[in-house]
């Protein structure tokens, strides 16, 4: 690329943005957060025990229409118990895909299974479900006591999770009817996707289960936290008992009857969540108000591709996402922006390059070898009074 064609991008960021060090997406806190935090200080419920974390969950399931809501320390601690509770377990196979962040196949090993990568569609950056039913056709079968298995390896598809990539959805109603006709349990990595919707429907409530992550650079924060969304709210409540380490309900005895977690979600941080909630329609189209701008301003760009959501979605644009060229003009583009205070990045690492991973298996991989090669996320944070 040309320095004149990057400056004029990094001119454009400046003028929604302004001078200075630009982040990709600081939080933005508006609203009640400092009273509600000061009132969990005032109260001493600043841990595990408080009103905000069933308020938070009683919030969640009213704005995603999910049956059951479960707050959690993180988003990978709720992909995690999506999987347990979706029937994963040790030597399993899970279907999922390469192009995403690090948690989602961590969540799949912490069960004792393996990730199997699917390729994602170009223009979604999420699993596609062209290439997950000729998988399927080719590469299983079902064993005498129903399961589902792998012809080679003879193991278990026990999970499929697809996600909706830096908050664009993906084709998630042919996903749904896919693992529907083969039976197989379907966990949403929607992490990133608060606030997006598909066919009028929140991403996470397609399938059985779906995960949200608060991390701190996400749409809403609760500094971290995560929350594991449920179609069965009986699925939901049991996920709940597994997340307080298993502890059986007395005034002051210890009893546990399972192996449980400490993955609850801290009332301090459930305090913050709430006041963010309270503004996360406000925040969406803010952030959306910025991505026209993005996408008129890269409409006139020959050479670039600004990444956009399918018709019939709403998606939050958590990171807003641009395809350059090639590898040699991604590079440039990084090195350039970076040491002008305007920070982008490049895609993840692929999941099936890392070393841990190296070995899954896998369908072909070339769109998502595509956009590893190409694609950078810019600024994106919420600006409210966007001129």
């Amino acid at each position: 690329m040309k320095e004149k064609e990057i400056d004029d991008i990094i001119t454009i960021i400046r003028k929604i943005y302004g001078e200075g060090f630009i982040p990709l997406h600081a939080p933005l806190f508006v609203g009640n957060e400092k009273k509600y935090i000061n009132e969990c200080i005032d109260t001493t419920f600043v841990s595990s025990v408080g009103k905000f974390v069933d308020r938070i969950e009683e919030m969640m399931s009213e704005y995603t229409g999910a049956a059951r809501c479960v707050a959690c320390v993180n988003g990978t601690s709720a992909l995690h118990v999506g999987l347990m509770m979706a029937g994963v377990r040790d030597g399993d196979l899970v279907l999922t895909q390469p192009v995403s962040f690090i948690a989602t196949c961590n969540a799949i090993s912490y069960c004792g299974a393996s990730p199997l990568f699917i390729d994602v569609d170009r223009d979604t950056m999420g699993m596609s479900p062209e290439v997950l039913r000729q998988w399927l056709e080719s590469n299983t079968h079902r064993t005498a006591d129903g399961s589902l298995v792998e012809n080679t390896t003879g193991r278990r598809i026990a999970a499929c999770v697809p996600m909706h990539t830096f908050g664009i959805p993906c084709r998630i109603d042919e996903i749904t009817e896919i693992c529907t006709q083969y039976n197989i349990p379907l966990v949403e990595d929607a992490a990133e996707s608060i606030g997006s919707f598909y066919k009028g429907k929140h991403t996470g409530t397609f399938g059985d289960i779906g995960c949200v992550s608060f991390n701190g650079n996400k749409t809403i924060t609760t500094g971290g936290g995560g929350m594991i969304l449920f179609r069965d709210k009986e699925l939901g409540d049991r996920a709940k008992h597994l997340t307080t380490q298993a502890k059986v309900p007395h005034r002051w005895e210890f009893n546990h009857d399972m192996i449980g977690y400490n993955y609850r979600m801290p009332n301090i941080n459930a305090a913050l969540g709430c006041a963010q909630l309270e503004n996360l329609e406000r925040y969406v189209e803010a952030k959306r108000k910025v991505t026209a701008r993005y996408a008129d301003f890269f409409s006139r760009q020959s050479d670039i591709e600004f990444m956009t959501e399918l018709p019939e979605s709403r998606a939050n644009y958590w990171f807003n996402t641009i395809l350059l060229p090639g590898r040699e003009e991604r590079d440039e583009f990084l090195e350039r922006t970076n040491d002008n205070g305007v920070m982008t990045r490049p895609l993840w690492t692929l999941m099936h390059r890392l070393p841990m991973f190296r070995d899954c298996l896998r369908s072909d991989l070339s769109n998502s070898e595509y956009l590893a090669e190409r694609a950078v996320n810019i600024p994106s944070g919420v600006i409210l009074d966007l001129k």
